[in-house]
């Protein structure tokens, strides 16, 4: 058995590098041969010879122990934090889907569970010069299903039920819902959870409290949600 899987976010800062890297931390604990991709990613450090270190990507390797090099993570790593269409503009380098489509192929025949992380919301631009790539783009022409992270606070209902919608729009699966830094007992996360499943018709796959360092889902639960 094996697959991919793209995890999707209803916006930025949600929690997707830190819910991809319990997801990693997982599949590598259950002793399965589990990699970690990424088409860009921005706002990244350099290092002391001026290189840019994939940041998303060191922290996933750290925190999951997956056998990658960085280089393998992200084929474009930009300084700014910027959606990936903007930095591209400002500091060169811009977007490829032909590019991106054959390191996520190159990973996956080396792997046998591939865990895409998408930029930014699920609307996110990722090249707009003349030429339109969004992620959408990315995730269809790697024929993924995506689950979608979505912060369980406040918003919750709305940000989900547009991104459902528009990943329905486009033809994309939604396998399941990550409602990160979720509160037991909290009424208003719980009664999100409630309402965005009713909405959507897509169950929570996990509920994933702040400063969590494992997954709460079973692995066959989890192996479920890859194609």
């Amino acid at each position: 058995m094996s697959g991919a899987l793209f995890v999707a976010g209803t916006g930025t800062d949600v929690g997707k590098t830190f819910v991809s890297g319990l997801i990693l931390k997982k599949l590598r604990e259950g002793g399965l041969s589990a990699a970690y991709y990424k088409a860009a990613m921005s706002g990244n450090n350099r290092r002391p010879d001026g290189t840019l270190i994939p940041g998303d990507a060191l922290y996933v390797k750290c925190a999951s122990g997956v056998d990658q090099s960085l280089e393998d993570m992200c084929p474009y790593v930009y300084e700014r934090a910027l959606s990936p269409h903007l930095a591209a503009r400002l500091e060169g380098g811009p977007v490829e889907l032909d590019r991106v489509r054959q390191g996520f192929e190159s990973v996956r025949r080396r792997f046998d569970y591939v865990t895409v992380e998408g930029s930014g919301g699920i609307l996110c631009p990722l090249r707009f010069d003349g030429e339109e790539l969004w992620l959408s783009d990315v995730i269809r022409a790697c024929s993924l299903g995506c689950l979608l992270v979505a912060d369980a606070g406040l918003g919750t209902i709305n940000a989900v039920g547009l991104a459902a919608f528009y990943m329905k729009e486009r033809k994309i699966p939604l396998k399941g819902i990550v409602f990160n830094r979720f509160q037991p007992g909290n009424p208003l996360h719980e009664d999100n959870v409630r309402m965005c499943e009713h909405l959507t018709g897509t169950a929570a796959a996990a509920l994933v409290k702040e400063g969590d360092t494992s997954l709460d889902i079973e692995l066959e639960a989890l192996l479920a949600l890859y194609e």
